[in-house]
């Protein structure tokens, strides 16, 4: 079972800490805004209201595995991160996610949760290959995965359809030294 976390790297500027449900009001705040929408799959409100901040938070209180962060930059709520361990024969691998409100844009924030998020998951030890799954048009995404050693795997050409056009789909990939069958 993981160890629940409390607070990942509390005395930086960017800081990780699960969810909490006086979080909601924050997370629809910075949530619901097109741009972001754009760069996310589609399983991400649009709008983006209490409600649907008040559901995902609650999903993810009721698990006992701790795998969905807030992002906190300054004390105050930046955004989400989080990973998505695969099963079976894919067990090794966690597909990792985030975004940040376009208030914080532009201030480093996703490079330093990435970093984060990536220690947190080599401490587990369970996962040897991360994967994240980006839109083309994400240059900002794109740049923090490199900055946080990803490479660029592959493209999956047309593989998803935003605002009624098809994109190009990247696969970063950054393997873990910390691994254990």
């Amino acid at each position: 079972m993981t160890k629940q976390v409390t607070h990942i790297n509390e005395n930086a500027s960017v800081t990780l800490k699960p969810w909490n449900k006086n979080d909601a009001a924050a997370l629809a705040n910075i949530a619901d805004n097109k741009k972001i929408f754009m760069q996310v799959r589609d399983s991400f409100p649009q709008p983006y209201t209490l409600t649907d901040a008040l559901k995902w938070i609650d999903a993810h209180l009721q698990t006992s595995k701790a795998t969905n962060f807030a992002i906190w930059y300054n004390n105050e709520l930046a955004g989400s991160i989080g990973y998505v361990p695969q099963e079976n024969e894919r067990r090794h691998i966690a597909e990792i996610g985030y975004f940040i409100g376009e208030v914080f844009w532009g201030k480093q924030i996703a490079t330093k949760a990435v970093e984060q998020l990536l220690q947190l998951i080599q401490q587990q030890q369970k996962f040897y290959r991360i994967e994240a799954y980006v839109f083309e048009k994400n240059v900002a995404s794109v740049k923090v995965l490199q900055k946080n050693g990803f490479f660029l795997e592959g493209i999956q050409h047309k593989a998803a359809i935003k605002n009624n056009e098809m994109q190009n789909v990247l696969v970063w990939v950054k393997f873990l030294t910390n691994y254990k069958v």
